[in-house]
């Protein structure tokens, strides 16, 4: 029961970081706007941690990749704390369970950020019929740009209604449905 208890705190707090993590990693890959309150409360969450990362780690091609190791190092450090609570034990191959476990990190990361795409896919899609001059709308706009333009040149609007976020999110069910599981599952047995 206690372990069961710390293991939903750990990886709640985990998870949770990871993700603001992981949002300050894609609004600054999507070119979001800076001065937004979401923005500033991801990097007042986690300077702490990325500012003396990006001393070591540069970025490249406008990518922060001190901030994206950062999020697949707590996402590693949080599975392979779970594993020592549920008493696992690496046994004769720690070199591929270390692998593993950062594979596992990795998929977790994917798991993530295709549920923030999907989202901002749907709060974009209700604000724009809602309230569609709102303060997220630039920065939802930017996030979800990449993922939607494509369908958006080829799909036409029917009624005027943009079907491009409906097969983004098909796109992201799929992803999340058929190869994630198999891999997760493929790289678990290797645990």
């Amino acid at each position: 029961m206690l372990a069961q208890t710390l293991i939903f705190l750990i990886t709640t707090a985990g998870d949770l970081f990871v993700l603001a993590l992981l949002l300050r990693f894609i609004l600054q890959w999507a070119r979001a706007p800076a001065r937004n309150q979401l923005s500033l409360f991801l990097a007042a969450l986690t300077d702490f941690i990325v500012r003396p990362a990006r001393r070591v780690i540069p970025g490249w091609w406008g990518i922060d990749f001190a901030t994206l190791l950062l999020a697949w190092l707590v996402a590693g450090l949080e599975l392979w704390v779970v594993l020592s609570i549920k008493g696992y034990q690496p046994g004769s191959t720690p070199g591929i369970a270390l692998a593993a476990l950062g594979a596992l990190a990795a998929l977790n990361l994917i798991r993530l950020a295709i549920y923030i795409v999907m989202a901002a896919v749907v709060v974009q899609a209700i604000l724009s019929w809602v309230q569609p001059y709102s303060a997220l709308t630039p920065l939802l706009s930017s996030v979800t740009r990449p993922f939607l333009q494509p369908f958006q040149k080829r799909v036409p609007t029917i009624a005027n209604v943009d079907l491009a976020p409906f097969f983004v999110l098909i796109i992201c069910q799929l992803l999340l449905a058929v190869p994630l599981v198999w891999l997760e599952a493929t790289v678990g047995r290797l645990l």
